[in-house]
């Protein structure tokens, strides 16, 4: 690994050639280092992310399966993924080398997961397990797959965690009127009835511009989606391309959302209606959930609830995931256990079909 000192700019410099994924042979050349163990070193991590071999250290594996994700993923689901594997993956195996990772080391691994406790005393949930150990799993795949690994050690070692909360925190109807009421700012208002009463998302209410709002027909288009990353405002696609819908709203509703845009200084077709408060209102919610003496939920938590009280109210699961802009395997998967007390009903129905026919058989 020859490395040079350039007596001009006074620092050493590195040249050198590889081969490429195409099988090309390139030359590569980096200047500009104070030490020429620094020059070394960076040689050694370029050849090793270039190559198809995959006896090279972790951390350095991970930084090409990140580079290519981010080639194929929305901007907020690869800055979950990189907090994720920086937060929980990579202080344990940083120093390994990929094709030296056990099952063993897998399991040593999870059980440190699973014994963690901050300084409150509190554990990682076990959702939140399972996403990190889902996540471990989906790099030694893309190992198996691209890099020719033999197997995958998480396959062996199992997952932990569980993909499903034991409960879903939502508000009843009773539960949100009480929240209202003690909402002191119109704008506050207007976000969490929005929220409650269409059931979307919060990245795609905090898209919203006051051309979405059909105010002729009373209608919400939704056809992007809202993220705050590194402080900045980015603007996506939706989750899915089911996610793009057009949602119905009731009256009381329609007015609420007219009474915000004719307060808005700009109201042209672009001009969002909420973003400006992304920031604030987890901080409002928080607030006014202690104020109304109510049990502690998250944002997200207003769509299942509008799921809730759609199912309280009968409607069938395909209608309400295309009202969420789901498809119906995953709002059977997420509200499956709403349903089981519609069993009794189907049953009475099916009673009283079959009297009616008069065919009840004599005793």
């Amino acid at each position: 690994m020859p490395t040079y000192y350039d007596e001009t700019t006074k620092a050493w410099f590195c040249k050198f050639y590889y081969t490429d994924y195409t099988g090309a042979k390139k030359q590569k050349k980096k200047r500009g280092f104070k030490l020429q163990r620094e020059a070394k070193k960076w040689e050694t991590d370029f050849l090793a992310k270039e190559s198809t071999q995959i006896d090279i250290p972790f951390d350095i594996f991970v930084e090409s399966y990140l580079k290519d994700m981010a080639t194929r993923l929305k901007p907020y689901t690869m800055q979950m993924k990189q907090y994720l594997i920086e937060k929980h993956i990579i202080p344990y195996f940083s120093n390994k080398r990929v094709n030296a990772i056990t099952a063993l080391d897998i399991r040593q691994w999870q059980n440190q997961l699973i014994e963690y406790r901050d300084i409150k005393g509190k554990g990682l949930s076990s959702v939140y397990l399972r996403k990190i150990s889902a996540q471990m799993t989906a790099i030694f795949n893309y190992a198996v797959k691209y890099y020719d690994l033999t197997t995958n050690p998480c396959t062996k070692a199992g997952n932990i965690g569980n993909n499903k909360s034991k409960e879903m925190d939502i508000f009843t109807q009773e539960e949100f009127n009480k929240f209202i009421d003690h909402l002191e700012d119109s704008i506050d208002h207007a976000i969490f009835m929005t929220l409650f009463y269409t059931g979307m998302r919060k990245g795609e209410l905090f898209a919203l511009t006051v051309g979405d709002i059909d105010l002729t027909n009373g209608v919400i288009n939704i056809d992007k989606s809202y993220q705050r990353i590194k402080k900045k405002n980015v603007i996506t696609l939706p989750k899915t391309e089911k996610s793009i819908r057009k949602i119905e709203i009731p009256q009381f509703l329609f007015k609420v959302l007219q009474n915000h845009i004719n307060s808005l200084y700009d109201k042209s077709n672009d001009t969002y209606l909420f973003m400006e408060y992304y920031v604030r209102t987890r901080g409002r919610l928080k607030a006014t959930i202690k104020k109304a003496n109510l049990k502690e939920i998250r944002i997200h938590d207003f769509r299942h609830s509008h799921a809730s009280l759609l199912i309280e109210l009968g409607y069938p699961p395909l209608l309400v995931a295309d009202r969420l802009g789901d498809n119906i395997e995953t709002t059977l998967r997420v509200y499956s256990h709403l349903y089981p007390n519609k069993q009794s009903e189907i049953v009475q129905q099916l009673e009283k079909i079959y009297n009616s026919t008069n065919l009840v058989p004599n005793e």
